[in-house]
């Protein structure tokens, strides 16, 4: 059967909450089952039982999944997918081993290369960001729904602009960026969540010139785009997805 696109939100968000509640039952435990992948980044039993998890759920509407944690389908077959799943079981794994609380389950739709449905769920604040195209973006704490208001254009020559950048880690691009600004205010946050800071309001802009792939961008990028924001490159080129390359160019949100 085809799913209507309030159905398949539906799912997600429900395939977001169940694996946030197994995420957290292991975040509270002793054990975390830490490997290393190929890339040095850390690998924990959450992310593999968040990936089965969130598969379980989105398998049944018949669109493909690309998962950072699952089997990465060759672009020659992917090219032809139309719709496609893309999952971030645990995004802020390093988040996750410090017990900061700043890690995020992220689910987005993709439409011919654009994400039109986004869930991000951050377990341990107790909530659930989520977008649909042209419904806006909404947020859910502990159940109790609101819509998030539309994001609005800003003047970069503004004094104090709130920009979403790490306060240990500046590097040179970032720096270089910043001192373009007129006395910004830097605000930091771990994983998607940087995304949510511009959601609502706590920032007016989130440059990234550093790497990302699309699973840590697709979902919190839908959440923006239903929004009125942008999510583009330092060109003006709004992001796109399921591309040969699964690595995301510099881009900035606003």
């Amino acid at each position: 059967m085809g799913y209507s696109l309030d159905e398949l939100l539906s799912i997600a968000r429900e395939a977001s909450s169940h694996a946030s509640k197994e995420i957290l039952k292991i975040y509270e435990s002793e054990d975390f089952g830490i490997d290393m992948k190929s890339d040095d980044s850390p690998l924990t039993k959450a992310d593999k039982k968040g990936h089965e998890v969130i598969c379980s759920h989105l398998e049944k509407t018949g669109i493909p999944i690309l998962s950072e944690e699952g089997k990465h389908t060759a672009y020659e077959e992917r090219k032809n997918w139309e719709r496609l799943w893309i999952v971030d079981p645990l995004d802020g794994t390093k988040e996750f081993i410090k017990r900061n609380g700043e890690f995020t389950v992220n689910i987005s739709l993709i439409d011919n290369g654009k994400p039109i449905i986004g869930v991000v769920d951050a377990p341990v604040l107790g909530v659930q960001y989520y977008g649909i195209s042209e419904k806006g973006g909404f947020k859910s704490t502990n159940g109790v729904e609101d819509k998030l208001n539309e994001i609005s254009a800003f003047d970069e020559k503004k004094e104090g602009l709130k920009v979403v950048a790490s306060r240990s880690h500046l590097n040179e691009e970032t720096q270089s960026f910043l001192n373009k600004l007129n006395a910004p205010e830097i605000v930091s946050m771990g994983s998607s969540l940087k995304f949510m800071m511009v959601a609502e309001g706590k920032a007016d802009i989130y440059p990234r010139f550093a790497p990302t792939m699309e699973w840590d961008t697709a979902a919190a990028h839908a959440i923006i785009s239903a929004m009125g924001g942008r999510v583009v490159t330092p060109e003006g080129v709004e992001l796109i997805y399921n591309k040969h390359n699964l690595l995301n160019p510099y881009f900035r949100v606003y």
